[in-house]
């Protein structure tokens, strides 16, 4: 069966470094999958390439066995690729619902909705996603006065209304709260399966949640791979990230 994103040999170099060195990576459509690792890895060079902001000096990107490098970002989006950044990207000023019904109505503006409402379907697809991410009671809230987590989770319902079929998820439990950290962990694993989901995070505790496949980036490239507590034993892991207790 045809992984739905493989990267052979994937290199970058910027001005002689080398953020990324001969990277392989396969993913499996359905899977969940974390990538740690520390500073200066590698981990948000490898998203810019398969998303298209970034070429690479050789090597080659398949999604679903297709090659997408030289595509543009717009392209690579319509393809099935969702990216989600760092720091959630709503419109703070509309409310919840209508962040969500610009999302599904993909490229309609505030003023294009008002003259023609979403169809009975949409509608419902707006609500479905509202409850998917737990903001069912926050539908007529503005986006601005949401906590930082509930803004990440709607960011989330935004990218799963255009129908990726691979999410690409950066830090979505930075600054969160336990109780919202949590939350996010079950959310992502809810969405994995009807798509395939790709986490990079430092927070341990939450990729210990996720109860899914790690692989850990080093100098860009990939320095193992395996379940939480496989990767946590490892020495190499223990050295270069995760650090020894002092005797």
């Amino acid at each position: 069966m045809t992984p739905i994103l493989e990267l052979q040999a994937v290199t970058v170099s910027f001005d002689g470094f080398l953020a990324l060195n001969q990277l392989d990576l396969k993913l499996e459509a359905g899977e969940l999958r974390a990538v740690i690792g520390p500073n200066g890895a590698g981990k948000t060079t490898f998203l810019d390439v398969i998303t298209g902001k970034v070429r690479p000096s050789s090597g080659q990107v398949l999604f679903k066995g297709k090659p997408l490098i030289g595509k543009p970002e717009h392209h690579i989006a319509r393809l099935g690729i969702g990216r989600k950044f760092q720091t959630p990207r709503v419109f703070e000023k509309l409310t919840c619902r209508r962040n969500l019904e610009l999302a599904v109505a993909k490229g309609s503006s505030p003023v294009k909705l008002l003259l023609k409402p979403l169809t009975i379907e949409l509608r419902e697809r707006v609500q479905q996603l509202l409850l998917l991410v737990g903001l069912g009671a926050h539908d007529q809230q503005l986006a601005g006065g949401l906590s930082h987590g509930q803004k990440q989770w709607l960011e989330i319902a935004m990218l799963v209304a255009q129908d990726p079929e691979l999410l690409l998820v950066d830090e979505p439990v930075a600054g969160l709260s336990d109780e919202e950290t949590i939350h996010t962990a079950a959310l992502l694993k809810e969405l994995s399966g009807s798509h395939t989901v790709l986490v990079i995070e430092h927070d341990m505790d939450f990729i210990r949640d996720l109860q899914a496949p790690v692989t850990v980036l080093h100098e860009g490239h990939v320095l193992c791979e395996g379940p939480m507590d496989q990767v946590q034993a490892d020495p190499r892991v223990i050295d270069v990230y995760l650090g020894r207790e002092e005797d």
